[in-house]
This record gives C-alpha cells, structure tokens and sequence, in this order.
C-alpha cells in the first residue's frame, strides 16, 4: 500500500508526461531544377574553379548534378581534368625527386614542370569558363575519363 492517498495514486508517472518518441526530422525533399541562367552559372564556374585545383568541381558536381543537365556534364568534364592534371602532378613530383637525388639536386629543375602542369591547368580552365558560359559544352584537349 502506498502513503500517497489521492486520486489516482495506481499511477506511477503521475504529474509527469508520457515518454515521447525521440524526434525525427523529416527527410529532404528533391531540390528544384535550376533555371537555364543558373545552370549555365555554375557550370562555368566548374570550370572556372580549376584554378583552385580538383575541390571546386567536385563540390560542384555533387551538389547540382541532378538539378542541372549542364552543370552536370561540365563539372564532370572539368573534375575529369583537374583529376588528370593531380595525377600529372604526383608524377611529376615523384619523377624529379627521384632524378634529384640520382644527380645530387641538379634534376630536382623538373620540379618545375609542375608550375608549367598549373599554367596550362589555368589556360584550359578559363577556356572552359568562357565556352560554358555562353551554354556551350566544352571538351578539354587531354583528360582521362575517370567519371563517366
């Protein structure tokens, strides 16, 4: 027998609230379609994000890649690239590090290739910018098709 003598005393919560179901936010819905001057936009500056290396066009992509048709194509054409140019990168690096040492420093010289690897990046990049912002698909000239 309880010590509590009021109304409801079989209650073991009582003056307290039932347990909730923790909170679930909602799912996200699909994000709306970009208008055609927003689609070109962004694709261009994909493109133009290649000054910056591979990051600007693989975030990019993966935001507006299923809002746009040529956002789509273009940062994948453009994240193609910079992958291709990273890759370059790598191996130019690996390249004269390793003749740098064969010939006490005097091959490390082709450490700048990676400089020339940059400029022709940039080139190609602001290329790339001027065709798709007019809306016009822009194929660069060596690129390994990583992303399809």
């Amino acid at each position: 027998m309880s010590n509590f003598s009021g109304p409801g005393s079989d209650d073991p919560n009582q003056g307290q609230r039932p347990p909730q179901p923790p909170y679930q936010p909602a799912a996200p819905g699909p994000s709306a379609p970009l208008s055609e001057a927003a689609d070109r936009q962004w694709a261009s500056l994909a493109h133009l994000g290649g000054i910056l290396m591979f990051a600007p066009a693989l975030v990019l992509w993966l935001m507006f890649k299923d809002r746009g048709p040529l956002t789509n194509v273009e940062a994948k054409e453009a994240l193609n690239f910079q992958i291709t140019l990273l890759i370059g990168y790598v191996g130019v690096n690996i390249v004269s590090t390793i003749i740098g040492f064969l010939t006490f420093g005097i091959g490390g010289v082709l450490g700048g290739l990676g400089w020339v690897l940059y400029i022709v990046g940039v080139v190609f990049s602001v290329l790339g910018y001027l065709q798709a912002k007019d809306g016009n698909h822009y194929r660069y000239p060596f690129a390994l098709r990583l992303i399809s």
